[in-house]
C-alpha cells in the first residue's frame, strides 16, 4: 500500500488494517513498519513477563506489544514496545476498551533487535521520557545488560548479578542474569 510522505494521526489511526504480521509505528508524520521480534527478543520477552507479572500482582498491569500514543516534542507518535507497564494508579483495573494504551506508561521496556543499534535506541530513550515515561528499559541480548533510562538522572547499566532495584517499583528486584536465564540464554550471542 503507498502511503502519502506526511500524516496526521488521525490519518494514521484510520489507516486500514495491514497483514496480520505488521505492526506500524508512527514517528515524524509516518507509518514505519516495526521490525517483527527474532527468537531470542520473544524468548526476553516472555521472561520479563513472567518476572515482572509476579511482582506486579494486584500493583498494575503489565502487556507486550502494545501501542501507545506518545507526545515527544509535541510531536504525536504512536510506538508498539516490547512491554508496558502501567500501575493501577494511572490505569484503573476496570478500565476496558479495544484501543491504544490509553495513558502514559510508569515503565516501557525495549530488547534492542538485530537491525537496530543502542544508539539509536538512546535517542528513543529521550522520547520516552521527553513524552513522560518515568522508566525506560533497554535490554541487549549481545551484552546481556539492562541499561535504566531515567528523566531525572543518567542511565545505569546492569549486568550479571548487580541487582536492578528502583524506588518507583517498590519490592521489584532482579537481575540481568536472572532475566537471562529464565529466557534460556545462557551464553553471550555473537553476531552473525
Amino acid at each position: 500500500m503507498q502511503l502519502k510522505n506526511q500524516l496526521t494521526l488521525q490519518e494514521f489511526l484510520e489507516l486500514p488494517p495491514g497483514d496480520a504480521d505488521i505492526i506500524y509505528k508512527f514517528i515524524d508524520g509516518k507509518a514505519i513498519v516495526k521490525i517483527s521480534p527474532k527468537f531470542f527478543n520473544s524468548k526476553l520477552t516472555r521472561a520479563l513477563l513472567y518476572l515482572i507479572d509476579e511482582w506486579w500482582e494486584g500493583k498494575g498491569q503489565v502487556f507486550p506489544e502494545w501501542a501507545v500514543k506518545l507526545t515527544p516534542q509535541g510531536k504525536d507518535w504512536v510506538l508498539t514496545p516490547e512491554i508496558l507497564y502501567v500501575s493501577y494508579e494511572g490505569l484503573s483495573p476496570e478500565w476496558i476498551a479495544d484501543d491504544f494504551y490509553p495513558v502514559l506508561p510508569d515503565l516501557v521496556i525495549e530488547i534492542i533487535s538485530p537491525e537496530q543499534t543502542f544508539g539509536q535506541l538512546i535517542a528513543k530513550a529521550r522520547d520516552y521520557l521527553d513524552a513522560g515515561v518515568l522508566r525506560l528499559w533497554v535490554v541487549d541480548s549481545k551484552a546481556r545488560s539492562i541499561t535504566v533510562f531515567y528523566p531525572d538522572a543518567p542511565p545505569q547499566i546492569y549486568m550479571g548479578d548487580t541487582l536492578l532495584v528502583d524506588s518507583l517499583f517498590e519490592g521489584l528486584e532482579l537481575t540481568a542474569e536472572q532475566v537471562f536465564n529464565q529466557a534460556g540464554i545462557t551464553t553471550i550471542i555473537s553476531s552473525s
